[in-house]
């Protein structure tokens, strides 16, 4: 039996695979999340999102062990601690509905996610007042859940930086720190549902030698790119995301 095979996919939806998931992870190298939104949403059309899910958890880990070198120095330990907190008390509800829902119920939900987030992140809304630790494990409990659900915590989390005027490398940094821990915890719940399996693995593997080429591209844009094109381009590319992923969900 042929690897393409044991993975239970059609070659031309093996390379669509590998194709999102280079982009993905040049959103993520460039901008520190993004990566399971795009992925979530676009793979949708050849997986169910139980199937997806756990995969882009593997995934993220991943990304984020490749991001270390280049954002130690940035992160905001403080940030991470009490979003982290907020993550462990909502992960374990996204991961249950993720287990219980119809698909195209799932996927309804990530998409409009997305593109609710997206738009509230393009508003450019700003209150300082709100960088206190109260927000910070709110804002991870929300995080926590739509991480459970569709591995979509960078999207609260990013709104909440950006609302109360983190610069671009932190935001970058700490995001890319937290979902290290977030994922892996989101991964465990995973298996404990019984959504995390053999052939997750086997979809993963070949997928692992993607990710470095994508997140090593997307840092180097990064390093070129102003603050507001940071926030401009990440943004337009999930509202699209999220609109196709909704059209797909419709027809």
């Amino acid at each position: 039996m042929g690897f393409i095979e044991l993975i239970d996919l059609e070659l031309i939806d093996f390379i669509f695979f590998c194709s999102v998931i280079l982009l993905a992870s040049f959103v993520r190298g460039f901008s520190g999340f993004g990566f399971s939104a795009s992925s979530v949403s676009l793979l949708s059309f050849i997986l169910p999102p139980k199937e997806i899910v756990p995969i882009i958890l593997l995934l993220e880990i991943i990304a984020s062990f490749f991001m270390i070198p280049s954002i130690w120095k940035k992160i905001n330990w403080k940030f991470v601690l009490y979003l982290l907190l907020g993550v462990l008390v909502g992960t374990p509800l996204g991961v249950h509905l993720l287990s219980i829902l119809d698909p195209n119920i799932t996927h309804l939900i990530i998409s409009l996610t997305v593109l609710v987030f997206a738009f509230l992140l393009l508003k450019g809304y700003k209150n300082k007042n709100l960088n206190h630790n109260l927000s910070k494990f709110f804002v991870g409990g929300v995080a926590g859940t739509v991480n459970g659900f569709g591995t979509l915590a960078g999207l609260p989390i990013a709104l909440y930086f950006l609302i109360i005027a983190a610069e671009p490398a932190v935001i970058r940094a700490s995001l890319a720190a937290l979902f290290f821990f977030t994922d892996f915890y989101a991964l465990l719940l995973a298996y404990f549902e019984n959504i995390l399996n053999y052939k997750v693995i086997l979809r993963t593997l070949p997928l692992i030698f993607i990710i470095p080429i994508g997140v090593f591209l997307g840092t180097k844009f990064f390093t070129g790119s102003s603050k507001e094109n940071y926030k401009k381009y990440v943004l337009y590319f999930l509202i699209m995301v999220s609109i196709i992923g909704l059209i797909r969900t419709l027809i």
